[in-house]
């Protein structure tokens, strides 16, 4: 049930088959936001991928396909993007900048994840655990920068609350992408990412904040 889902391609080229699929992904990327997936015609996804109808189905099989290339596409560049957080230190500095590095790949890619939460619900029974599994283990990654602290007696918290704040972390995140429309007209990006973590930290025990007009700790 966890296991990746095989897409099947007529064509056997395997870079001609990520290249088109890419294109494939992009197209429908913008697709999706503006039509949703249901709405959204696989003659349209070819149209905007720069190819013909004919030529997409010898890269896929069904537009539920597509919307399963989508997803995991993303979820792969958000993982692959998070590997450059360094998880070792044990600080609260290291969590901090964890956080930061991590809405900012949010900000950059706030259309994909408004579509992934739009649509993730219409993939397929059995290719939706798979999906949902990869996100678990970007949530485990905070999951072990939070420990790293807790080893380093940076932070009081027990493994309940470690889970639950890594979590909130990842959703925190996410939120800037789907909540955008109200969001940006109060903050930049910096500053969400300065205000949310101060809420975050501020019910860890070991983790004080010192509040003045500058914002200075």
């Amino acid at each position: 049930m966890n296991k990746k889902r095989e897409v099947h391609a007529s064509v056997k080229d395997e870079r001609l088959v990520m290249k088109r699929r890419d294109q494939m992904i992009r197209g429908a990327v913008a697709l999706f936001k503006k039509k949703g997936f249901h709405r959204t015609t696989t003659r349209e996804i070819a149209s905007a991928a720069g190819f013909s109808i004919g030529t997409l189905y010898e890269y896929i099989r069904t537009k539920e396909d597509i919307l399963y290339l989508v997803c995991d596409s993303i979820y792969d560049q958000v993982r692959d993007r998070l590997q450059g957080m360094d998880t070792s230190q044990g600080t609260l500095e290291s969590l901090r900048l964890g956080i930061a590095y991590y809405f900012k790949i949010m900000d950059e890619m706030q259309d994909e994840v408004l579509v992934m939460y739009q649509e993730v619900k219409s993939l397929t029974k059995d290719a939706l655990p798979y999906v949902l599994k990869k996100e678990l283990e970007m949530v485990g990654m905070f999951e072990t920068l939070i420990m790293r602290c807790q080893e380093n007696g940076e932070l009081d918290i027990d493994s309940h609350h470690v889970h639950m704040l890594a979590h909130n972390i990842f959703v925190q995140g996410q939120m800037w992408g789907f909540r955008r429309w109200a969001l940006r007209k109060q903050w930049t990006i910096e500053e969400y990412i300065s205000i949310q973590t101060d809420l975050l930290f501020s019910g860890i025990k070991g983790y004080k904040t010192t509040v003045g007009t500058g914002g200075e700790r």
